[in-house]
C-alpha cells in the first residue's frame, strides 16, 4: 500500500463533493490524473473504495474505513507543519471552514479579508454547505470550523452565537399576497417563486421546509446570490425567501414589500461551531478568537 497525502486529499475531496470530477478540480489534478490515483489506490489493496453510479460515487464499507483514517492523517499532518512553522518561514497553515448560505455572503466577506490580512501565513478553504451536513462533517473531523443553523442538531458540537438571522418574505408591492393577513409559508406555496440556485445551502433548507408541508416551492427561476433574486422579485417575478440582513443591505430603492414570517424555522440564529473549540489546532483557534470576539462586540 503507497498512499502519499496527496491521494488521501483527493479522495476526501471527491467525497465530499460526490464526483471524480469535482474532487479533482478542489485538488488541481486533471481528471484522467485524479482516476488514476484512485485506481492506483484500489489497485493497491485490491478493493473498491468508490462505488460509482450514474450520479456521482459513493464509499464502500472499505472507503468509509478510508475516509476515517485520511482525516485524522491528514489532520496530524497539519498539525505538525504548524507545530514547525516557528522553526521555518513561510510556512503557511490552512483553516477549513464550512458555513450556511448567508453567513458566506452577508457576514464573512469584510470579515475573513481582515482576519487574513492579519494572518499572512494562514489560509482558508471556504465551503458553502447545508447546516446539516455542516454538523456532520465537523463530528466526522472534515472541517477545523463551521457556522450553521440554530435549526440543526449541534448535540456533540461546542458552540457559540454568531448572529440572529431571520428570514422574510418578499413580494412585488402589487402581488396578491401583500395585501390584507400576512400569509403563512403554506400560503405562499401556491405561488411562484424566484429561488437562489439548486445546490445553495439555503434553497436546500427552503425546499425542506416545504416538503415538510406536504408542498413543493414552485421555482419559476434561479438567480445567483440574493442581490439578484430581490431585483427579480422587485421586477414582478415571483416571491422570495431572503435573510433580512440581505435585505437590509441590499435592497435600496427597489419596490419590495417584506413580510416577517412567523415559522419557527424562520427565526434564525447562527451559530459558530467545532467538535471541540479546546482542541482546536492554533491556527484555527485564531480566527475562531477573532469570529467570537465580533460576536461579543456587536452583541454584548
Amino acid at each position: 500500500m503507497h498512499f502519499d497525502l496527496t491521494d488521501l486529499r483527493l479522495y476526501l475531496h471527491i467525497l465530499d463533493t460526490g464526483n471524480i470530477t469535482a474532487g479533482a478540480a478542489r485538488s488541481h489534478l486533471s481528471l484522467a490524473a485524479a482516476s488514476a490515483r484512485i485506481r492506483a489506490m484500489e489497485a493497491s489493496l485490491g478493493i473498491d473504495f468508490l462505488e460509482r453510479g450514474r450520479r456521482g460515487v459513493t464509499p464502500t464499507p472499505a472507503g468509509k474505513a478510508l475516509a476515517q483514517h485520511a482525516r485524522t492523517l491528514l489532520q496530524h499532518a497539519e498539525r505538525m507543519q504548524q507545530d514547525l512553522a516557528e522553526y521555518a518561514k513561510g510556512v503557511k497553515g490552512q483553516i477549513r471552514l464550512l458555513s450556511n448560505t448567508t453567513a458566506l455572503t452577508e457576514y464573512l466577506p469584510e470579515l475573513l479579508a481582515d482576519f487574513l490580512c492579519q494572518h499572512p501565513n494562514l489560509d482558508i478553504d471556504l465551503q458553502e454547505l447545508p447546516s446539516a451536513r455542516i454538523t456532520h462533517a465537523l463530528r466526522q473531523g472534515a472541517a477545523d470550523l463551521g457556522i450553521v443553523s440554530n435549526a440543526v442538531d449541534t448535540h456533540t458540537l461546542d458552540t457559540l452565537p454568531f448572529r440572529d438571522d431571520p428570514l422574510v418574505l418578499i413580494m412585488p408591492p402589487d402581488h396578491p399576497l401583500a395585501s390584507g393577513e400576512p400569509p403563512t409559508f403554506s400560503d405562499t406555496l401556491q405561488h411562484q417563486y424566484v429561488g437562489l440556485t439548486a445546490n445553495s445551502a439555503l434553497a436546500v433548507y427552503l425546499e425542506e421546509q416545504a416538503l415538510h408541508t406536504g408542498l413543493r416551492m414552485q421555482i419559476r427561476v434561479r438567480a445567483e446570490g440574493f442581490d439578484a433574486v430581490m431585483r427579480m422579485v422587485a421586477h414582478g417575478a415571483g416571491l422570495a425567501i431572503v435573510p433580512l440582513a440581505a435585505l437590509r443591505r441590499g435592497s435600496g430603492d427597489q419596490p419590495l414589500t417584506c413580510v416577517a414570517l412567523k415559522e419557527p424555522w424562520a427565526q434564525r440564529k447562527l451559530l459558530l461551531c467545532a467538535r471541540s473549540f479546546d482542541h482546536l489546532p492554533g491556527y484555527a483557534r485564531a480566527l475562531f478568537e477573532a469570529l467570537g470576539s465580533v460576536n461579543r462586540s456587536e452583541n454584548p
